[in-house]
């Protein structure tokens, strides 16, 4: 029999009048690490006015829960949504792949990607009509390209000034933190020095250090000095650490997750904040360019790479360092490429050098250098020319997988991205693979991992947790239904099981089925008083 709750509940003397909506005789989880109880959740415009067994408040509407999960909506970590948000078809903004998954609130800006015009940006975003929430980080590969351009240099003193200036402007204007994607140009070209820099600035206005760190694997400086480099970034700029995606990405570092997690145990007793989040594949998203071709070939963005690839003496040596890049992938079949609507499509590296009687790596310069136009019937037109070469790229060993995941400080990301089933089915198959069928952790840490746990990281306040005077962003879902339905090949399927999802009070799928409306908002940092004076 499930506990009661007693701390949340809503008393003879504190109860209000009649309620918007009454979530009545679920299964609740509030959030937090706290045991889940049978109960009530009542909520009134945007907010929830009361939570505890058999509240005995009057309501407009009842939704009868039992028998289901009721939760706070999930929280995304790690997302690249822009295809749907900033899509100009208003279906596509109210953001249905996380929808259908349970998410309520999503954080943009990641790698180092996104709009550093941040107060603009999601204005812009909330006004345009979104179905889920939206949380922005500023990002050091945005500023770095606009302030030095995509070259192998280090920042002037002049230049360091202005960077240092956007992250200031961007955190003062809301951003959660400062992000990097360290592996990927131009913020490869990046010494620590200069990351250290900006995330001061981020620190002085109490936001978090996010990244993708320099090497998840044996690119560069490996993947354990690479998780050093970016606890020490923390350390000397003084603010909270938190990995992107953490993963050990190849062959060469299967099995680090114990040395990973032993480092990061280190520094969380020696009083440094560090956290991460994880979305449950063995494969992850990326695109030809970022997984073959040696950094140095893309000094000066994509066009300088093809200029590359025209000249043989040049373009030999980066063959040479493309095959052995595709080694430590996993070798010709680990990369499967996902873009839809070109004669690749579905197909590993290894199959598509058959059919065109090339080798891997002659492939994939091929697949680099086309200039393919297409629509996909999505309503965004053509694709990039590294769109055109999205791959899932099969490299990580299930061991590692499960051991990040057990961590107490490890939340879920889907790192959604288009072309990849982590988009559409990240946290359901999650609960499907980790929670039901291997027990690799519990229900309760899935939901707070989901949730609380992610709010708190972040420090969004009032959302993220089942408590009076809190953002209504409320799920319920159906823990015999609530399923995965993408797969590699068929990416673009949305979950099922997810019974009624309501964002800040308004009711966004109702029976699994989107009811039209876009109440998302921006949600915005506040900076420390005086910190942005």
């Amino acid at each position: 029999m499930l506990p009661l709750a007693t701390s949340y509940a809503a008393t003879g003397n504190d109860a209000p009048g009649t309620v918007d909506l009454l979530i009545r005789g679920g299964t609740v989880y509030d959030g937090s690490d706290r045991p889940p109880f049978v109960g009530d959740v009542a909520i009134t415009g945007d907010r929830i006015v009361a939570v505890g067994p058999s509240l005995d408040i009057a309501a407009a509407k009842v939704e009868d829960a039992r028998g289901m999960i009721v939760s706070p909506g999930f929280i995304d970590a790690h997302t690249h949504p822009d295809s749907y948000i900033r899509s100009s078809n208003p279906t596509e903004r109210l953001n249905v792949p996380w929808l259908a998954q349970g998410v309520s609130t999503i954080v943009i800006g990641v790698d180092g990607s996104g709009d550093f015009n941040v107060a603009d940006d999601l204005a812009a975003l909330e006004a345009s009509g979104i179905g889920t929430n939206v949380a922005a980080l500023v990002g050091f590969g945005a500023i770095r390209a606009e302030v030095i351009g995509e070259i192998d240099r280090a920042p002037t003193p002049a230049e360091l000034e202005k960077e240092k200036a956007v992250v200031a402007k961007a955190m003062c204007e809301g951003a959660f933190g400062f992000s990097t994607g360290l592996f990927y140009a131009p913020q490869s070209y990046s010494q620590t020095d200069e990351v250290v820099a900006l995330a001061r600035e981020a620190a002085a206005r109490g936001g978090i250090y996010d990244t993708h760190q320099r090497d998840e694997s044996s690119y560069t400086i490996g993947l354990v000095a690479s998780v050093e480099e970016a606890i020490d970034i923390g350390r000397q700029a003084g603010l909270p650490v938190h990995f992107a995606h953490i993963k050990a990405l190849g062959v060469d570092v299967h099995e680090q997750s114990a040395a990973v997690i032993a480092h990061i145990e280190r520094a969380r007793a020696e009083g440094i904040d560090v956290t991460a989040d994880q979305y449950p594949w063995t494969a992850s998203g990326s695109n030809l360019q970022a997984a073959l071709v040696p950094r140095w070939a893309v000094d000066g963005g994509y066009d300088a790479m093809l200029e590359r690839f025209g000249d043989p003496a040049t373009l030999a040596r980066i063959k040479v360092e493309m095959e052995e890049n595709l080694r430590r992938r996993g070798g010709r079949d680990s990369l499967l490429l996902t873009a839809t609507g070109v004669p690749w499509t579905g197909k590993t590296l290894g199959k598509m050098a058959t059919q065109w009687n090339l080798s891997p790596v002659d492939a994939a310069i091929r697949i680099l250098s086309s200039n393919v136009e297409f629509d996909d019937n999505r309503s965004r037109g053509s694709l990039s020319r590294s769109q055109l070469a999205q791959t899932a790229s099969f490299n990580m060993a299930e061991a590692d997988v499960e051991a990040f995941m057990k961590q107490p400080w490890v939340v879920t990301g889907s790192d959604g991205s288009d072309g990849h089933p982590r988009q559409y089915a990240s946290f359901p198959r999650k609960y499907q693979t980790y929670v039901k069928e291997r027990a690799v952790i519990s229900l309760r840490d899935f939901i707070h991992q989901s949730t609380g746990a992610t709010a708190d990281i972040y420090g969004m306040t009032e959302r993220g947790y089942l408590r009076p005077g809190y953002y209504a962003d409320v799920l319920i879902l159906d823990p015999d239904e609530y399923a995965p339905r993408a797969d590699y090949v068929n990416a673009r399927v949305p979950s099922v099981g997810v019974r009624s999802l309501v964002v800040n009070g308004t009711e966004v799928l109702r029976d699994g089925k989107p009811t039209g409306a876009a109440p998302g908002h921006g949600i915005r940092h506040v900076p420390p008083d005086g910190s942005c004076s």
